[in-house]
């Protein structure tokens, strides 16, 4: 992927999506998902992971990513916003239900994924402990021990609250593998609807937090693949194996691979 600097994209006309380049991130995968369901190109644009992104705090308000930028609107940087904003832009491809009830079955559902303590909120403040954990006391000036402390101030990172993280983990697992089986049991192959809504994306890229795709589908350093990967036994334990089945049904059906980031 050819990544423009944030004073290139800026500059440029067409939606430009700020991503982490390298990092397989959960949310800018599913927007890149999102996007390429729907046939709208984008400029990626870089994010540099743990780093002030001044240039790209002063033209978006944000220093994270992904950010999608459109060429006539604001910035959109919740995932909630990044799919709205989709949505709008390709309304041909809908991946949002038109029934009501359905549609806000699948916003739920999705910001049980995406949203604050959800289950990407919190697979990363488990990830970020068992880093930090394994840090001497005494540890500092190191360029990837200053990227964790910052990331773990960032989100909201606390040692004393892992067991409900780690609990609310669990739960979450039970509650999407409950689901799937329950829709393979009424004959249906996604979570919501009668066919592949933002819900089922959000999943199958979230996914990599229980464990990433093989190497020659998404190539990452083994540390980096290593981190992602389930380690804690009780997580392990509830990581239903439908969960990694529907994760890559939606890659076959619907993505494409190998990865590029």
């Amino acid at each position: 992927m050819e990544y423009r600097s944030v004073e290139e994209a800026r500059g440029l006309p067409g939606l430009r999506l700020v991503l982490t380049p390298g990092v397989p991130g959960p949310w800018g995968e599913a927007a890149k998902a999102i996007f390429h369901v729907k046939g709208v190109p984008f400029v990626p644009v870089r994010q540099e992971p743990g780093q002030a992104n001044d240039a790209l705090f002063a033209w978006t308000g944000s220093r994270n990513a992904p950010v999608a930028v459109p060429e006539d609107g604001p910035p959109c940087s919740g995932w909630n916003e990044i799919l709205l904003l989709a949505e709008r832009l390709a309304p041909d491809v809908p991946l949002l239900p038109t029934d009501p009830a359905e549609r806000a079955l699948a916003l739920g559902l999705s910001h049980e994924i995406c949203g604050p303590d959800g289950l990407g909120w919190c697979r990363r403040l488990v990830m970020l402990h068992e880093s930090l954990v394994r840090l001497p006391p005494d540890a500092q000036g190191n360029p990837v021990v200053d990227t964790l402390r910052t990331l773990a101030e960032r989100y909201g990172y606390a040692a004393s609250r892992m067991d409900a993280v780690k609990r609310r983990v669990i739960a979450l697992f039970g509650l999407f593998a409950e689901r799937l089986r329950a829709r393979h049991a009424a004959g249906r192959r996604h979570l919501v609807g009668d066919g592949l809504t933002a819900t089922d994306l959000y999943w199958a890229t979230f996914a990599a937090m229980i464990d990433p795709l093989p190497a020659e589908q998404c190539p990452m350093p083994e540390m980096l693949r290593a981190g992602y990967r389930l380690r804690d036994p009780e997580l392990l334990a509830a990581a239903d194996p439908i969960l990694l089945e529907h994760r890559d049904f939606i890659y076959r059906e619907h993505l494409s691979l190998p990865l590029d980031f």
